[in-house]
């Protein structure tokens, strides 16, 4: 949302008993959302503790919304990509649905967030060109590959994904050898 949120509006919602927490609850959210979904909470205002979220990757939070909704879903697709890159950029289905039911989202369910994300995966990302969904040639049963595509490629980079995975796993992004050097060699083309 581009809502700014404050802490006066967060602490309405902890119990007051809990407020004397607050700091750390909110410092262990902040962490979750950032781990988990890529989005940074930076303080707007110091002096009325005002705050936003912010996407790490550099992906255009405003328009991918799902048909069901408004709420923006780039976080479900930096998992995505995560995984997509980190399969030598090409990941199949299963192997993103894998990832994706670790944080409590699956084919099928549908979830608070997300709707049904199967849809927005397959049909919303697909259609604004994020992804490429293609069935896989020779498969019994029938398996599906992802792929990053051209608007994926230009909204982010190899090492921004990189480095936001090394974060999540309290690692540096070398410690990813070969993602690594391929993402060095990203940034050379692009330069």
């Amino acid at each position: 949302m581009k809502e700014s949120i404050t802490k006066a509006d967060t602490l309405k919602i902890i119990i007051n008993k809990c407020e004397v927490h607050f700091p750390e609850i909110f410092l262990r959210a902040s962490e979750r959302m950032k781990m988990l979904f890529g989005l940074d909470l930076m303080e707007v205002d110091r002096t009325n503790h005002c705050y936003r979220l912010l996407i790490k990757l550099g992906l255009i939070y405003d328009e991918i919304k799902h048909s069901e909704g408004n709420l923006p879903k780039t976080n479900i697709l930096i998992l995505i990509l995560n995984v997509i890159f980190m399969k030598g950029n090409c990941a199949t289905e299963d192997k993103a649905w894998e990832v994706l039911n670790v944080t409590g989202i699956y084919s099928g369910m549908n979830h608070c967030i997300f709707g049904e994300p199967r849809k927005l995966i397959t049909e919303d990302l697909v259609k604004e060109k994020y992804l490429e969904y293609w069935q896989v040639f020779n498969t019994d049963p029938a398996g599906f590959e992802f792929l990053l595509i051209l608007r994926a490629h230009a909204e982010t980079t190899k090492i921004k994904v990189l480095e936001f995975l090394a974060k999540v796993n309290g690692t540096d992004p070398s410690f990813f050898t070969s993602q690594y050097e391929d993402a060095l060699q990203d940034e050379e083309e692009r330069a």
